[in-house]
Protein backbone atom coordinates (compact mmCIF):
# COMPACT_ATOMS: atom_id res chain seq x y z
CA UNK A 1 0.00 0.00 0.00
CA UNK A 2 2.56 2.49 0.08
CA UNK A 3 4.37 1.80 -2.78
CA UNK A 4 0.78 2.57 -4.21
CA UNK A 5 0.61 5.47 -2.06
CA UNK A 6 3.64 6.61 -3.71
CA UNK A 7 3.07 6.28 -6.84
CA UNK A 8 -0.54 8.10 -6.66
CA UNK A 9 1.64 10.67 -4.91
CA UNK A 10 4.27 10.66 -7.95
CA UNK A 11 0.92 11.17 -10.93
CA UNK A 12 -0.49 13.86 -8.95
CA UNK A 13 2.83 16.14 -9.48
CA UNK A 14 3.77 17.66 -13.00
CA UNK A 15 6.23 15.74 -14.79
CA UNK A 16 9.08 18.39 -14.63
CA UNK A 17 8.91 18.00 -11.03
CA UNK A 18 8.53 14.23 -10.53
CA UNK A 19 11.62 12.62 -8.48
CA UNK A 20 13.50 9.89 -10.79
CA UNK A 21 13.23 5.97 -9.23
CA UNK A 22 15.26 5.07 -6.54
CA UNK A 23 18.11 3.79 -8.50
CA UNK A 24 20.42 0.36 -8.63
CA UNK A 25 23.60 0.41 -6.93
CA UNK A 26 24.95 0.56 -10.67
CA UNK A 27 22.75 3.03 -11.68
CA UNK A 28 23.68 5.27 -8.42
CA UNK A 29 27.44 5.16 -9.84
CA UNK A 30 26.21 6.49 -13.64
CA UNK A 31 22.66 6.54 -14.03
CA UNK A 32 22.84 4.96 -17.65
CA UNK A 33 22.68 1.44 -16.44
CA UNK A 34 19.18 1.85 -15.67
CA UNK A 35 17.55 4.12 -18.12
CA UNK A 36 15.79 1.79 -21.14
CA UNK A 37 17.97 0.21 -24.09
CA UNK A 38 16.93 2.79 -26.50
CA UNK A 39 18.00 6.06 -23.85
CA UNK A 40 21.28 4.23 -22.89
CA UNK A 41 22.51 4.53 -26.50
CA UNK A 42 21.56 7.79 -26.71
CA UNK A 43 23.46 8.89 -23.60
CA UNK A 44 25.96 6.71 -24.20
CA UNK A 45 26.38 8.82 -27.41
CA UNK A 46 25.59 11.79 -25.50
CA UNK A 47 27.86 11.52 -23.00
CA UNK A 48 31.20 10.32 -24.89
CA UNK A 49 30.60 13.22 -27.88
CA UNK A 50 28.31 16.19 -26.35
CA UNK A 51 29.79 16.02 -22.52
CA UNK A 52 33.19 15.04 -23.22
CA UNK A 53 33.43 18.29 -25.90
CA UNK A 54 32.38 20.44 -23.24
CA UNK A 55 34.56 19.34 -20.98
CA UNK A 56 37.26 19.76 -22.79
CA UNK A 57 36.49 23.09 -24.33
CA UNK A 58 35.73 24.47 -20.38
CA UNK A 59 38.84 22.74 -19.39
CA UNK A 60 40.83 25.00 -22.19
CA UNK A 61 38.88 27.69 -21.55
CA UNK A 62 39.84 27.74 -18.15
CA UNK A 63 43.86 26.75 -19.22
CA UNK A 64 43.37 30.27 -20.87
CA UNK A 65 41.97 32.10 -18.64
CA UNK A 66 43.96 31.41 -15.38
CA UNK A 67 47.02 31.14 -17.08
CA UNK A 68 47.75 34.97 -16.31
CA UNK A 69 48.37 34.06 -12.65
CA UNK A 70 50.57 31.34 -13.72
CA UNK A 71 52.60 33.77 -16.00
CA UNK A 72 52.91 36.38 -13.15
CA UNK A 73 54.55 34.17 -10.62
CA UNK A 74 57.06 33.04 -13.20
CA UNK A 75 58.19 36.04 -14.13
CA UNK A 76 55.90 38.67 -16.00
CA UNK A 77 55.39 40.84 -12.81
CA UNK A 78 59.13 41.23 -13.20
CA UNK A 79 59.41 41.77 -16.98
CA UNK A 80 56.55 44.26 -17.41
CA UNK A 81 57.00 46.00 -14.30
CA UNK A 82 53.71 44.74 -12.59
CA UNK A 83 54.29 46.15 -8.77
CA UNK A 84 51.51 47.82 -7.54
CA UNK A 85 47.81 46.47 -8.40
CA UNK A 86 48.08 45.95 -12.43
CA UNK A 87 47.64 41.95 -11.94
CA UNK A 88 44.01 42.92 -10.31
CA UNK A 89 43.65 45.33 -13.28
CA UNK A 90 44.13 42.50 -15.74
CA UNK A 91 41.86 40.42 -14.20
CA UNK A 92 38.82 43.17 -13.74
CA UNK A 93 39.55 43.92 -18.04
CA UNK A 94 39.19 40.29 -18.77
CA UNK A 95 35.89 40.12 -16.17
CA UNK A 96 34.92 43.49 -18.05
CA UNK A 97 34.90 41.14 -21.41
CA UNK A 98 33.32 38.80 -19.58
CA UNK A 99 30.47 40.27 -18.38
CA UNK A 100 29.86 42.51 -21.90
CA UNK A 101 29.10 39.03 -23.78
CA UNK A 102 27.55 36.80 -21.52
CA UNK A 103 24.00 37.51 -21.89
CA UNK A 104 23.92 38.44 -25.55
CA UNK A 105 25.82 35.09 -26.47
CA UNK A 106 23.39 32.61 -24.53
CA UNK A 107 20.87 34.56 -26.26
CA UNK A 108 21.66 33.92 -29.65
CA UNK A 109 22.30 30.54 -28.92
CA UNK A 110 18.53 29.67 -28.89
CA UNK A 111 18.75 30.60 -32.48
CA UNK A 112 22.47 29.89 -33.53
CA UNK A 113 23.59 26.17 -33.54
CA UNK A 114 26.14 25.45 -30.92
CA UNK A 115 27.69 23.92 -33.91
CA UNK A 116 28.65 26.93 -35.44
CA UNK A 117 28.69 29.04 -31.99
CA UNK A 118 30.98 27.52 -29.58
CA UNK A 119 33.74 26.92 -32.28
CA UNK A 120 33.69 30.57 -32.93
CA UNK A 121 34.67 31.29 -29.51
CA UNK A 122 37.10 28.98 -29.06
CA UNK A 123 38.77 29.97 -32.34
CA UNK A 124 38.20 33.76 -30.46
CA UNK A 125 39.88 33.24 -27.14
CA UNK A 126 42.73 30.74 -29.06
CA UNK A 127 43.77 33.46 -30.89
CA UNK A 128 43.82 36.37 -28.68
CA UNK A 129 45.74 34.05 -26.19
CA UNK A 130 48.19 33.42 -28.72
CA UNK A 131 48.50 37.34 -28.84
CA UNK A 132 49.67 37.60 -25.35
CA UNK A 133 52.96 36.05 -25.88
CA UNK A 134 54.10 39.65 -27.51
CA UNK A 135 52.72 41.77 -24.90
CA UNK A 136 55.58 44.18 -23.95
CA UNK A 137 53.48 46.52 -21.23
CA UNK A 138 50.95 46.29 -19.04
CA UNK A 139 48.70 48.22 -21.01
CA UNK A 140 49.26 45.66 -23.93
CA UNK A 141 48.31 42.95 -21.77
CA UNK A 142 44.77 45.04 -20.28
CA UNK A 143 44.04 45.01 -24.17
CA UNK A 144 44.66 41.07 -25.01
CA UNK A 145 42.81 40.03 -21.60
CA UNK A 146 39.76 42.19 -22.30
CA UNK A 147 39.06 40.11 -25.54
CA UNK A 148 40.52 37.20 -24.04
CA UNK A 149 37.49 37.34 -21.80
CA UNK A 150 34.83 38.04 -24.45
CA UNK A 151 35.23 35.53 -26.41
CA UNK A 152 35.22 33.38 -23.36
CA UNK A 153 32.25 34.74 -21.90
CA UNK A 154 29.49 32.70 -23.74
CA UNK A 155 31.18 29.75 -22.88
CA UNK A 156 30.15 28.57 -19.20
CA UNK A 157 26.48 29.60 -19.41
CA UNK A 158 25.87 28.17 -22.99
CA UNK A 159 27.47 24.51 -22.36
CA UNK A 160 25.14 24.77 -18.84
CA UNK A 161 22.32 25.62 -20.99
CA UNK A 162 22.94 23.11 -23.58
CA UNK A 163 23.51 20.00 -21.15
CA UNK A 164 19.70 21.31 -20.01
CA UNK A 165 18.46 20.51 -23.41
CA UNK A 166 19.71 17.09 -23.33
CA UNK A 167 19.69 15.39 -19.87
CA UNK A 168 16.77 15.07 -17.56
CA UNK A 169 17.04 16.97 -13.89
CA UNK A 170 17.92 13.10 -12.76
CA UNK A 171 21.27 13.01 -14.53
CA UNK A 172 22.43 16.69 -15.07
CA UNK A 173 23.62 17.21 -11.72
CA UNK A 174 26.48 14.57 -11.66
CA UNK A 175 27.18 15.65 -15.40
CA UNK A 176 27.10 19.37 -14.89
CA UNK A 177 29.76 18.89 -12.32
CA UNK A 178 32.19 16.98 -14.19
CA UNK A 179 32.02 19.36 -16.41
CA UNK A 180 32.89 22.07 -14.40
CA UNK A 181 35.45 20.40 -12.91
CA UNK A 182 37.46 19.88 -16.13
CA UNK A 183 37.55 23.64 -15.65
CA UNK A 184 39.66 22.69 -12.19
CA UNK A 185 41.86 20.37 -14.06
CA UNK A 186 42.81 23.22 -16.26
CA UNK A 187 43.36 25.72 -13.82
CA UNK A 188 45.98 22.45 -12.58
CA UNK A 189 47.37 22.33 -15.81
CA UNK A 190 48.30 25.68 -16.06
CA UNK A 191 50.78 25.10 -12.99
CA UNK A 192 51.99 22.45 -14.18
CA UNK A 193 52.28 24.01 -17.92
CA UNK A 194 54.33 27.07 -16.40
CA UNK A 195 56.18 24.66 -14.25
CA UNK A 196 57.52 23.60 -17.12
CA UNK A 197 57.90 25.93 -19.24
CA UNK A 198 60.06 27.90 -16.68
CA UNK A 199 62.05 25.32 -16.55
CA UNK A 200 62.85 23.89 -19.88
CA UNK A 201 61.50 26.78 -22.75
CA UNK A 202 62.66 29.46 -20.21
CA UNK A 203 65.07 31.64 -22.64
CA UNK A 204 64.24 29.26 -25.84
CA UNK A 205 64.31 31.22 -29.36
CA UNK A 206 64.99 34.56 -26.69
CA UNK A 207 61.18 34.18 -25.20
CA UNK A 208 60.93 33.74 -21.23
CA UNK A 209 58.95 30.78 -19.74
CA UNK A 210 55.93 32.61 -18.90
CA UNK A 211 56.07 33.79 -23.05
CA UNK A 212 55.70 30.25 -23.59
CA UNK A 213 53.07 29.15 -21.82
CA UNK A 214 50.72 31.49 -23.71
CA UNK A 215 51.81 29.94 -27.27
CA UNK A 216 51.50 26.14 -25.63
CA UNK A 217 47.93 26.63 -24.88
CA UNK A 218 47.12 28.43 -27.93
CA UNK A 219 48.34 25.66 -29.83
CA UNK A 220 46.51 23.54 -27.52
CA UNK A 221 43.17 25.60 -27.97
CA UNK A 222 43.06 25.88 -31.68
CA UNK A 223 42.53 22.63 -33.35
CA UNK A 224 39.71 21.82 -30.35
CA UNK A 225 37.73 24.54 -31.70
CA UNK A 226 37.65 23.03 -35.17
CA UNK A 227 36.52 19.60 -33.76
CA UNK A 228 33.04 21.40 -32.40
CA UNK A 229 32.34 21.91 -36.38
CA UNK A 230 31.85 18.44 -36.66
CA UNK A 231 31.05 16.82 -33.63
CA UNK A 232 28.71 19.55 -31.83
CA UNK A 233 24.63 19.06 -32.59
CA UNK A 234 22.21 22.04 -33.32
CA UNK A 235 19.75 22.34 -30.11
CA UNK A 236 16.55 20.63 -30.02
CA UNK A 237 13.82 22.22 -31.64
CA UNK A 238 16.44 24.60 -33.54
CA UNK A 239 16.52 24.78 -37.76
CA UNK A 240 19.56 22.37 -38.09
CA UNK A 241 17.99 19.59 -35.90
CA UNK A 242 18.70 17.08 -38.31
CA UNK A 243 20.56 13.51 -37.94
CA UNK A 244 24.22 13.81 -37.88
CA UNK A 245 26.83 11.00 -38.50
CA UNK A 246 26.91 10.05 -34.52
CA UNK A 247 23.01 11.07 -33.86
CA UNK A 248 21.10 9.07 -36.30
CA UNK A 249 16.85 9.83 -36.64
CA UNK A 250 15.90 7.15 -34.07
CA UNK A 251 18.59 8.66 -31.62
CA UNK A 252 16.80 12.57 -32.20
CA UNK A 253 13.16 10.66 -31.71
CA UNK A 254 14.00 9.42 -28.21
CA UNK A 255 15.84 13.19 -27.20
CA UNK A 256 12.57 14.59 -28.21
CA UNK A 257 10.93 12.40 -26.34
CA UNK A 258 13.02 12.51 -23.50
CA UNK A 259 12.46 15.88 -23.22
CA UNK A 260 8.79 15.94 -23.43
CA UNK A 261 8.31 13.20 -20.59
CA UNK A 262 9.44 16.33 -18.24
CA UNK A 263 8.14 18.98 -19.87
CA UNK A 264 11.08 20.43 -21.50
CA UNK A 265 9.75 23.12 -24.30
CA UNK A 266 11.36 23.83 -27.40
CA UNK A 267 12.23 27.27 -28.43
CA UNK A 268 9.83 30.10 -28.52
CA UNK A 269 9.56 33.31 -30.08
CA UNK A 270 9.93 36.26 -27.37
CA UNK A 271 6.55 38.61 -26.64
CA UNK A 272 6.07 41.42 -24.30
CA UNK A 273 3.73 38.79 -22.19
CA UNK A 274 6.43 36.47 -21.33
CA UNK A 275 9.24 39.43 -20.85
CA UNK A 276 6.51 40.67 -18.44
CA UNK A 277 6.42 37.30 -16.56
CA UNK A 278 10.05 36.99 -16.32
CA UNK A 279 10.19 40.16 -14.50
CA UNK A 280 7.23 39.50 -12.15
CA UNK A 281 8.03 36.20 -11.10
CA UNK A 282 11.07 35.44 -8.57
CA UNK A 283 13.82 33.20 -10.95
CA UNK A 284 15.22 36.24 -12.66
CA UNK A 285 15.60 38.17 -9.44
CA UNK A 286 16.80 35.22 -6.25
CA UNK A 287 18.49 32.83 -8.82
CA UNK A 288 21.51 35.21 -10.21
CA UNK A 289 22.07 36.66 -6.53
CA UNK A 290 22.36 33.19 -5.05
CA UNK A 291 24.89 32.32 -7.85
CA UNK A 292 26.55 35.97 -6.89
CA UNK A 293 27.00 35.21 -3.47
CA UNK A 294 28.73 31.56 -4.32
CA UNK A 295 30.62 32.37 -7.17
CA UNK A 296 31.93 35.75 -4.87
CA UNK A 297 32.97 34.43 -1.99
CA UNK A 298 35.84 31.86 -3.19
CA UNK A 299 39.15 34.01 -3.56
CA UNK A 300 40.51 32.50 -0.28
CA UNK A 301 42.33 30.42 -2.68
CA UNK A 302 44.18 32.70 -4.66
CA UNK A 303 46.27 33.76 -1.69
CA UNK A 304 48.25 30.61 -1.09
CA UNK A 305 50.61 31.19 -4.34
CA UNK A 306 51.20 34.57 -3.41
CA UNK A 307 52.24 34.07 0.12
CA UNK A 308 54.75 31.38 -0.64
CA UNK A 309 56.17 33.82 -2.75
CA UNK A 310 56.32 36.34 -0.11
CA UNK A 311 58.55 33.98 1.59
CA UNK A 312 61.50 34.82 -0.37
CA UNK A 313 60.51 38.92 -0.36
CA UNK A 314 59.41 39.09 3.57
CA UNK A 315 61.68 38.27 6.44
CA UNK A 316 59.35 36.19 8.11
CA UNK A 317 61.92 34.32 10.90
CA UNK A 318 61.59 30.76 9.29
CA UNK A 319 64.54 30.99 7.01
CA UNK A 320 61.95 29.18 4.53
CA UNK A 321 62.52 29.84 0.84
CA UNK A 322 60.31 28.52 -2.07
CA UNK A 323 61.13 28.21 -5.96
CA UNK A 324 58.75 28.92 -8.88
CA UNK A 325 58.37 25.47 -9.50
CA UNK A 326 57.65 24.57 -5.98
CA UNK A 327 54.98 27.49 -5.81
CA UNK A 328 53.22 25.86 -8.95
CA UNK A 329 53.45 22.31 -7.66
CA UNK A 330 52.08 23.12 -3.64
CA UNK A 331 49.25 24.75 -5.23
CA UNK A 332 47.83 21.61 -7.16
CA UNK A 333 46.20 19.98 -4.44
CA UNK A 334 43.87 22.54 -4.07
CA UNK A 335 42.74 21.83 -7.39
CA UNK A 336 42.49 18.32 -6.60
CA UNK A 337 40.80 18.50 -3.53
CA UNK A 338 38.12 20.58 -5.28
CA UNK A 339 37.87 18.52 -8.10
CA UNK A 340 36.91 15.53 -5.48
CA UNK A 341 34.57 16.80 -3.48
CA UNK A 342 32.72 18.22 -6.34
CA UNK A 343 32.46 15.08 -7.83
CA UNK A 344 31.28 13.50 -4.03
CA UNK A 345 28.36 16.61 -3.50
CA UNK A 346 27.31 15.50 -7.41
CA UNK A 347 26.51 11.91 -6.84
CA UNK A 348 25.44 12.80 -3.38
CA UNK A 349 23.00 15.14 -4.81
CA UNK A 350 22.12 13.35 -7.81
CA UNK A 351 21.85 9.96 -6.05
CA UNK A 352 20.22 9.60 -2.17
CA UNK A 353 19.41 13.18 -2.12
CA UNK A 354 17.43 12.47 -4.99
CA UNK A 355 18.13 15.21 -6.67
CA UNK A 356 17.98 18.60 -3.77
CA UNK A 357 20.80 20.66 -4.56
CA UNK A 358 20.40 22.45 -1.62
CA UNK A 359 21.99 20.86 1.39
CA UNK A 360 25.05 20.37 -0.28
CA UNK A 361 24.97 24.19 -0.95
CA UNK A 362 24.19 24.69 3.23
CA UNK A 363 27.06 22.42 4.32
CA UNK A 364 30.16 23.82 2.10
CA UNK A 365 28.73 27.45 2.33
CA UNK A 366 28.75 26.70 6.28
CA UNK A 367 32.13 25.02 5.80
CA UNK A 368 33.47 27.55 3.90
CA UNK A 369 32.67 31.01 6.16
CA UNK A 370 34.49 29.00 9.12
CA UNK A 371 37.56 28.90 6.79
CA UNK A 372 38.01 32.44 5.78
CA UNK A 373 36.95 33.62 9.63
CA UNK A 374 40.07 31.45 10.28
CA UNK A 375 42.60 32.26 8.04
CA UNK A 376 41.54 36.05 8.67
CA UNK A 377 42.54 35.25 12.72
CA UNK A 378 45.62 33.43 11.73
CA UNK A 379 49.23 35.23 12.26
CA UNK A 380 50.48 35.16 8.44
CA UNK A 381 53.71 33.12 9.57
CA UNK A 382 53.06 31.44 12.67
CA UNK A 383 50.93 28.49 12.63
CA UNK A 384 52.28 27.35 9.08
CA UNK A 385 50.50 23.77 8.83
CA UNK A 386 47.39 25.35 9.97
CA UNK A 387 47.81 27.91 6.93
CA UNK A 388 48.51 24.92 4.19
CA UNK A 389 45.52 22.62 6.13
CA UNK A 390 43.61 25.70 5.48
CA UNK A 391 44.53 27.08 2.00
CA UNK A 392 44.00 23.56 0.84
CA UNK A 393 40.27 23.40 1.74
CA UNK A 394 39.61 26.26 0.73
CA UNK A 395 37.82 24.85 -2.71
CA UNK A 396 35.96 22.05 -1.16
CA UNK A 397 33.06 23.82 -1.98
CA UNK A 398 34.45 25.17 -5.41
CA UNK A 399 32.87 22.57 -7.79
CA UNK A 400 29.10 23.59 -6.79
CA UNK A 401 28.72 25.66 -9.73
CA UNK A 402 27.15 22.54 -11.50
CA UNK A 403 24.45 22.06 -9.24
CA UNK A 404 23.75 25.71 -8.97
CA UNK A 405 23.08 26.07 -12.93
CA UNK A 406 21.45 22.03 -12.44
CA UNK A 407 19.00 24.07 -9.74
CA UNK A 408 18.13 26.38 -12.17
CA UNK A 409 17.76 24.55 -15.35
CA UNK A 410 15.05 22.71 -12.90
CA UNK A 411 13.47 25.31 -11.60
CA UNK A 412 13.49 27.20 -15.23
CA UNK A 413 12.48 23.76 -17.22
CA UNK A 414 9.51 24.35 -19.09
CA UNK A 415 10.02 28.03 -20.17
CA UNK A 416 13.11 27.30 -22.85
CA UNK A 417 14.10 31.53 -23.00
CA UNK A 418 13.78 32.16 -19.07
CA UNK A 419 15.64 29.24 -18.92
CA UNK A 420 18.95 30.25 -21.19
CA UNK A 421 18.51 34.17 -19.73
CA UNK A 422 18.35 33.03 -16.11
CA UNK A 423 21.21 30.87 -16.41
CA UNK A 424 23.01 33.35 -18.55
CA UNK A 425 22.16 36.28 -15.87
CA UNK A 426 23.76 33.64 -13.09
CA UNK A 427 26.96 34.06 -14.43
CA UNK A 428 27.14 37.45 -16.13
CA UNK A 429 26.24 38.91 -12.39
CA UNK A 430 28.71 37.26 -10.55
CA UNK A 431 31.30 38.67 -12.97
CA UNK A 432 29.97 41.89 -12.78
CA UNK A 433 30.20 42.05 -8.89
CA UNK A 434 33.71 40.41 -9.44
CA UNK A 435 35.13 43.44 -11.78
CA UNK A 436 34.34 46.16 -9.58
CA UNK A 437 34.42 44.81 -5.64
CA UNK A 438 37.93 43.03 -5.66
CA UNK A 439 39.43 46.33 -6.75
CA UNK A 440 38.43 47.54 -2.74
CA UNK A 441 38.38 44.18 -1.13
CA UNK A 442 40.86 41.69 -2.76
CA UNK A 443 43.53 44.51 -3.86
CA UNK A 444 47.28 43.07 -4.74
CA UNK A 445 49.14 44.98 -2.35
CA UNK A 446 47.08 43.60 0.52
CA UNK A 447 48.22 40.46 -0.36
CA UNK A 448 49.36 37.78 1.64
CA UNK A 449 47.18 38.64 4.65
CA UNK A 450 44.08 39.73 2.71
CA UNK A 451 41.96 40.49 5.98
CA UNK A 452 39.17 42.46 4.14
CA UNK A 453 38.81 40.18 1.80
CA UNK A 454 38.69 37.23 3.66
CA UNK A 455 35.89 38.49 5.89
CA UNK A 456 34.12 39.95 2.46
CA UNK A 457 34.14 36.03 1.70
CA UNK A 458 32.67 35.54 5.21
CA UNK A 459 30.18 37.67 4.94
CA UNK A 460 28.69 36.53 1.11
CA UNK A 461 29.52 32.50 2.37
CA UNK A 462 26.46 33.72 5.64
CA UNK A 463 24.42 35.41 3.19
CA UNK A 464 24.92 32.32 0.74
CA UNK A 465 23.43 29.92 3.77
CA UNK A 466 20.01 32.12 4.38
CA UNK A 467 19.48 32.94 0.54
CA UNK A 468 19.69 29.21 -0.23
CA UNK A 469 17.06 28.64 2.36
CA UNK A 470 15.03 31.29 0.23
CA UNK A 471 15.22 29.69 -3.04
CA UNK A 472 14.47 25.58 -2.18
CA UNK A 473 11.49 28.07 -0.21
CA UNK A 474 10.55 29.88 -3.44
CA UNK A 475 10.93 26.44 -5.18
CA UNK A 476 8.97 24.68 -3.26
CA UNK A 477 5.85 26.75 -2.98
CA UNK A 478 6.41 26.92 -7.30
CA UNK A 479 5.81 22.92 -7.17
CA UNK A 480 2.61 23.40 -4.81
CA UNK A 481 1.31 25.91 -7.32
CA UNK A 482 2.17 23.44 -9.96
CA UNK A 483 0.63 20.34 -8.22
CA UNK A 484 -2.86 21.96 -7.47
CA UNK A 485 -2.69 22.79 -11.35
CA UNK A 486 -1.65 19.82 -12.39
CA UNK A 487 -4.68 18.32 -10.57
CA UNK A 488 -7.14 20.36 -11.86
CA UNK A 489 -6.30 20.47 -15.68
CA UNK A 490 -6.41 16.48 -14.55
CA UNK A 491 -9.67 16.70 -13.04
CA UNK A 492 -10.84 18.62 -15.71
CA UNK A 493 -9.69 16.13 -18.34
CA UNK A 494 -11.39 13.47 -16.52
CA UNK A 495 -14.66 15.31 -16.55
CA UNK A 496 -14.14 15.93 -19.92
CA UNK A 497 -13.67 12.29 -21.07
CA UNK A 498 -16.79 11.25 -18.89
CA UNK A 499 -19.10 13.60 -20.62
CA UNK A 500 -18.03 12.19 -23.92
CA UNK A 501 -17.94 8.48 -22.60
CA UNK A 502 -21.74 9.91 -21.36
CA UNK A 503 -22.52 10.80 -25.15
CA UNK A 504 -21.57 7.92 -26.91
CA UNK A 505 -23.28 5.43 -24.41
CA UNK A 506 -26.50 7.46 -24.32
CA UNK A 507 -27.50 6.28 -27.74
CA UNK A 508 -27.34 3.19 -27.06
CA UNK A 509 -29.16 2.94 -24.13
CA UNK A 510 -31.65 4.89 -25.74
CA UNK A 511 -32.03 2.08 -28.07
CA UNK A 512 -32.22 -0.84 -25.62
Amino acid sequence: MALQRHDTDEQSIPPQYRKAPKPSWLGSIWDVADAPADERRVLWKLDAVLLTFMSLGYFLKNLDQTNVNSAFVSGMKEDLGMYGNELTTAITCWTVGYVVGQIPSNLLLTRISPRWWIPFLELGWGICTLASYKVQTPGGLYAVRFFVGLFESGFYPAAQYILGCFYKPSELGKRAVLFHTAGGIGSMISSVLQAAAYTNLGGVHGLAGWRWLFIIDAVITLPIALLGLVFLPALPGQRDWKPSFWLKSRDLEVIERRLASINRKPPAPFTVARVKGYIAGWHIWVLPVLYVLWNNSLNASSIMPLWLKSFNTVNTGTGIHYTVAQINHYIMPITGIYVLTAWFFAWTSDGFLRGRRWPPILFTTTLNAAIVIALANLPLYEHLTAHWVLYYLTMVGGGMSGLFFSWANEICSVDNEERSLVVALMNDMAYVLQAIVPNFTWKQTDYPKSTIGLYYSAGLSIALFFWTLLTHFLHQKDIRKAKALFALSETSSTDDSIAKDAEQVAPSQQAE
